[in-house]
C-alpha cells in the first residue's frame, strides 16, 4: 500500500501529524508512506522512522522569485517527484487550498482515495475550497484536538478506529555528538518565546519558577529564535542565576535540546510541543490560545496549565514541576 501525506507546515502542525504515520503502520505494516512538507521541516520529518520518502515543498521561498528560471525548474522538479508514483491513499490533514492543490496534482491508483477535512475546527485556518480535490471528505467535531484531527481523517479514510494514545514515532536527532552549548548533565529548558506577544508568560513568573527549578540542581537553558526573543532571553538570564542564553540553533539542535531535557517549561509553541512528543517531563503554559487544541494529552509526563485569556500563576507551574520531578534531593518541594 502506498500512502502520501500532505501536511506542509507549520512546526507544531508537522509534529502533530506524526502519529498519523504510526497509526497507518500499525494497521498496514507493509505500507510505504511518503510526505510532502515545507523544506524547512524536512529534517524534522526525517526523524520519523516510518516515512519512506520526503518531498520538499518550498512555496514560501518560491514566491519571492516566482518567475526566475531557477524557481521554475525547482517547481518542475517538485511536480515530477510528486507525480512519480501512484498512491492508494492520499491524505490532506491540513485543509488549505494549497495542500488541496498538491493533493489534486498527485496521482492516485485505480480504486484509491484522496481524503481530507470536510470542515475546519474552531479557530483553524481551514479553507473550504480544498474539498474540491477530495474523493472523500471527513467531518470532524469543531473542537477536535490538533493531533486527533489528522488521525481521524486517516482512520476514516483507511477503515480503522483510533483507539490508542498518540505515538509520534520520532527517534533521537543525530547532531554529530553533544553540541558545545549543551550541558553534560541534566538540564531544564524555558521556552519563553513565541510569535504572538499575547501568548507569552510574564517575565516575573519565569523568574519565580526558576527558584523552584534551582532546587533540583538543573541548569536553565534559554533558547531564542529572533533578535527580540534573544533580548528577552538576556533579560531573563540577568535575573536567573545560573541560567544560560543559548546560541542560535539549527532545527535539529533545537529538537535535540527538547529531546534530551530533564524538564521543559514552555508556552504554546512548536518546540514545547516537540518536547511533549518525546514525552519529556513538560509543563505546557497556555496564555492566549485554547488549551483543548494542542495540549499534550498522551502521557502523564505532560502537564497542561492555563487557557485562552487565563494564564497560569507561577505557583501552579511550580506545583506541576514537583508533580513531574518529585521532591528535591533534600526532600524540599522548592515551593
Amino acid at each position: 500500500m502506498k500512502i502520501l501525506l500532505v501536511r506542509v507546515s507549520s512546526l507544531g502542525d508537522v509534529v502533530h501529524n506524526m502519529p498519523v504515520v504510526d497509526d497507518l503502520l500499525r494497521h498496514f505494516p507493509g505500507a510505504r508512506i511518503d510526505w510532502v512538507v515545507e523544506e524547512a521541516y524536512v529534517s524534522l520529518v526525517r526523524l520519523n522512522h516510518g516515512v519512506r520518502r520526503i518531498i520538499p515543498f518550498a512555496l514560501r521561498r518560491w514566491r519571492k522569485s516566482l518567475f526566475s528560471q531557477a524557481t521554475r525548474q525547482e517547481i518542475k522538479n517538485f511536480l515530477a517527484a510528486l507525480r512519480s508514483e501512484q498512491y492508494d491513499l492520499i491524505l490532506d490533514t491540513q485543509g488549505l487550498l494549497k495542500t488541496g492543490a498538491i493533493m489534486g496534482m498527485a496521482r492516485i491508483a485505480k480504486g484509491g482515495k484522496k481524503a481530507g477535512l470536510a470542515n475546519g475546527t474552531e479557530g483553524s485556518g481551514y479553507e473550504a475550497a480544498s474539498r474540491i480535490f477530495h474523493t472523500h471528505s471527513i467531518v470532524v467535531n469543531v473542537r477536535t484536538h490538533a493531533v486527533l484531527r489528522g488521525r481521524l481523517v486517516a482512520a476514516q479514510a483507511a477503515g480503522y478506529t483510533v483507539d490508542t494514545p498518540a505515538s509520534f514515532g520520532m527517534h533521537a536527532p543525530d547532531t554529530g555528538g553533544t553540541p558545545a552549548w549543551m550541558p553534560t548533565r541534566d538540564y531544564a529548558v524555558f521556552y519563553h518565546g513565541t510569535a504572538r506577544d499575547s501568548k507569552k508568560w510574564a517575565q516575573d513568573n519565569w523568574v519565580e519558577t526558576a527558584a523552584t527549578v534551582s532546587g533540583y540542581d538543573l541548569p536553565i537553558l534559554l533558547p531564542w529564535g529572533n533578535p527580540a526573543e534573544k533580548k528577552e532571553a538576556e533579560q531573563l538570564a540577568a535575573r536567573i542565576p545560573g541560567s544560560t542564553v543559548l546560541p542560535q540553533l539549527s532545527m535539529l539542535e533545537a529538537v535535540a535540546l527538547s529531546q534530551r531535557a530533564a524538564l521543559v517549561i514552555g508556552v504554546d509553541t512548536g518546540l514545547t510541543h516537540i518536547a511533549a512528543a518525546y514525552e519529556r517531563p513538560t509543563v505546557e503554559i497556555y496564555c492566549d490560545s485554547p488549551r483543548w487544541k494542542t495540549e499534550g494529552n498522551w502521557s502523564p509526563n505532560i502537564i497542561n496549565l492555563g487557557d485562552a485569556g487565563k494564564p497560569p500563576s507561577a505557583a501552579e507551574v511550580q506545583s506541576a514541576i514537583v508533580r513531574l520531578l518529585g521532591p528535591t534531593a533534600t526532600g524540599e518541594t522548592g515551593l
